[in-house]
């Protein structure tokens, strides 16, 4: 997709956003004073509950599945957490798990986020997702569906995400969450091996005819795939990624959004709080930078930014591609741990932020 038309299409979604969610509009409007501030303007992803109806084969969060030993969310700790939020100018919310159209308070999640005050994606795997549900979730507040799929086949998607039938009621929740009015893009888990595949490229074009972007999440050596090194792209792959966005409908995490180049989006531009109120970097990177039970998130997100590898502009994606930051922090000071581990025992006085990410030449 050229520069122009992706600069078109996120002028259309700011006037959509400006009618719709006036409040959640001012916020964003307000984005690029906040990077030149170097402060971050983060997607909180939000990984309420780990219950999910699905085992698949590259689940990330497997590590923290289960634990009975921790605090978990109430909707009060929610209201509290997105109030911190709103007060530090922070405007979009990703709902996931596990699998969020499982959870029994989904509702009242979404009123305790404050759909006025947030615009709300929802993660699914599409299982639960018909006609009457997104008509129902349009209503609440919700605002797009983040829908995983992970190939046209449906005996390879059903095999990797372990349940046979997932792909086909996949492809109908596509098209109930058009019917009821809800953005939607497909989110699919692309391996070294799938990248340059004909198949991959089928599925852009498959989609991208229904008007539908794809949202590609490079393969990352966690959770499940602890260790599996084999399914990782490289710089030459990444390149060819940034070819394909010229033609499709189809972005990373690393692609520039709001006239912005953030690079690596970890704390900058995206963290993720857990089941337990944990702050990691990116749902990949599985240290916590602090906790929002004990601290202000203000401070969590700071403590953060001071670290060089999120406080700094960084080109590339270090959990999925950069092998040296993936051998000296995460094979060597992660694996094997409980999971998140404090990044008091991942990172070093060595690792401090030189260079805040707003003195990079593309935001001075």
């Amino acid at each position: 997709m050229t520069a122009e038309k992706l600069k078109a299409e996120e002028n259309n979604n700011r006037n959509k956003l400006k009618e719709e969610k006036p409040l959640v509009y001012a916020k964003v409007a307000k984005f690029d004073e906040k990077i030149k501030r170097g402060e971050s303007i983060a997607i909180i992803q939000f990984q309420y509950n780990y219950v999910c109806n699905f085992a698949c084969q590259h689940c990330s969060i497997k590590g923290f599945q289960g634990r009975k030993d921790a605090k978990s969310f109430t909707l009060a700790d929610v209201k509290e957490l997105f109030r911190q939020a709103d007060e530090l100018g922070l405007a979009r919310v990703t709902i996931t798990g596990g699998e969020p159209l499982v959870f029994k308070d989904f509702d009242g999640l979404v009123a305790a986020i404050d759909p006025q005050k947030f615009y709300i994606n929802c993660d699914t795997n599409g299982w639960f997702l018909d006609e009457k549900k997104a008509l129902h979730l349009k209503s609440i507040g919700v605002d797009r569906i983040q829908l995983s799929l992970d190939s046209l086949n449906a005996a390879e998607h059903d095999d990797f995400r372990k349940a046979p039938g997932s792909h086909e009621r996949a492809l109908k929740a596509v098209d109930a969450a058009v019917g009821a009015g809800l953005a939607i893009f497909i989110q699919t888990v692309v391996t070294k091996q799938r990248l340059r595949s004909r198949e991959f490229i089928e599925f852009l074009e498959f989609f991208n005819k229904k008007g539908i972007g794809v949202f590609v999440t490079y393969a990352k050596p966690v959770g499940s795939w602890e260790g599996n090194y084999d399914v990782l792209v490289d710089k030459n792959d990444m390149a060819f990624m940034k070819e394909l966005e010229k033609k499709h409908k189809v972005f990373t995490h690393l692609t520039p959004a709001y006239g912005m180049d953030l690079g690596c989006i970890a704390v900058k531009g995206m963290f993720s709080v857990t089941q337990y109120g944990d702050v990691l970097p990116c749902p990949y990177i599985h240290t916590s930078i602090g906790n929002v039970f004990r601290e202000p998130l203000k401070d969590v997100l700071q403590r953060g930014l001071d670290i060089k590898y999120f406080g700094e502009h960084v080109e590339t994606c270090l959990i999925a591609e950069d092998r040296a930051f993936i051998d000296k922090y995460v094979a060597k000071r992660i694996y094997g741990k409980s999971l998140p581990v404090s990044c008091a025992e991942v990172f070093t006085e060595e690792d401090k932020t030189r260079k805040p990410f707003n003195e990079h030449p593309l935001h001075g």
